[in-house]
Formats: structure tokens, C-alpha cells, sequence
């Protein structure tokens, strides 16, 4: 396993002949491999569907759940696709992943346009997170320097700041 500052990432698995495909995830990973070299990795009491490192869709409930947002919702939504979601301390979260059609489910040529929309939203979503992540990382250096700035203003020698220090020097020279 690889582990980095946060946290620890189990190894990716990969199914490639049919005869293997003795689960859902394998199953589902089968019929997302024509997508690409898609995989999979255990992760909150089910699974994450990965392409390229990107999270795209998530066994979990005995169902496959493709990623979802504004642009590709109404797809899922004409054809009758309930929105994942799960119960935690009481109340109801829903995600943006929808259960994939059952038609899709049938072949990897039906699963296709179906993959490719789930990727396509996970893209968007993490292009919009990543200029989230800078923009707030880009705010929080001004405010660094700022406070880096006024920290630098603030500290002289018995707590007054350089202006004030040097005009009392002048006055003391004076007298």
C-alpha cells in the first residue's frame, strides 16, 4: 500500500478476462474496460471505479453509481435513475452519482456513452475543485504576506512601531 501525508491508498485492481468477473465490481469493471484501463479500489464499504486516476463511478449498494452533475443529470433522470444517497447520524446525504441503467448494464457497447458522460462530469468536477483549491490557496498566501506585513510594522523595540520609535528617539535627542 502507498501511503502519503493524509492518508493511505490500497493497491488498484485490475480484472481482465470475463471468466474472472465473479462480483459486481468485477463485473462492472468489465464492462467499463473498453472505456479504458478502468480500476477499482475498496473505499467506504464499497468501491471506487477509477480511469486515469479519476473517480468516475462507485460500486456500492449491490449497484453501479456513475458520476453525475448539472450538464449530464437530466440523462440519468429521463431514463428513471435514482441519485445515490445513504443515511449518516439521522439524516439522508445524497451524492452526484446515479444508478447506472439497466440497459447499460447489459453490454459494455450500451454502457459506453454512459461512461464516457460519468467521466466527462468527473473531469468537470475536479477542474472545478482544483480552481476552488488554488483560489483559496492564492487567498490564503495574501493573507500570509499580510500578516507577515503588519507582524513586521508591529515589532520594534518596546512594543511601538518604527515610526513612532523613531520620533521618540528625535524627542530624546532634543532634550
Amino acid at each position: 500500500m502507498k501511503a502519503n501525508a493524509y492518508f493511505t491508498v490500497p493497491p488498484l485492481r485490475t480484472v481482465v478476462d470475463m471468466e474472472s468477473a465473479t462480483s459486481l465490481v468485477d463485473y462492472a469493471i468489465e464492462l467499463l474496460g473498453p472505456f479504458g484501463t478502468v480500476a477499482a479500489r475498496a473505499m467506504f464499504g464499497g468501491h471506487g471505479i477509477y480511469l486515469d486516476g479519476v473517480l468516475f463511478a462507485i460500486v456500492a449498494q449491490e449497484s453501479l453509481w456513475l458520476k453525475a452533475d448539472t450538464i449530464n443529470r437530466a440523462e440519468y433522470e429521463a431514463q428513471g435513475c435514482p441519485v445515490f444517497s445513504y443515511v449518516r447520524s439521522g439524516k439522508t446525504v445524497t451524492m452526484s452519482f446515479f444508478q447506472a441503467p439497466p440497459d447499460a448494464m447489459e453490454t459494455p457497447q450500451a454502457m459506453m456513452p454512459w461512461a464516457r458522460s460519468a467521466y466527462a462530469a468527473a473531469l468537470r468536477a475536479n477542474a472545478k475543485r482544483r480552481a476552488t483549491e488554488s483560489r483559496l490557496s492564492a487567498a490564503r498566501a495574501r493573507g500570509a504576506a499580510r500578516a507577515g506585513a503588519a507582524t513586521t510594522t508591529r515589532i520594534s523595540r518596546g512594543g511601538r512601531t518604527p515610526a513612532r520609535s523613531a520620533r521618540k528617539s528625535r524627542r530624546e535627542r532634543h532634550h
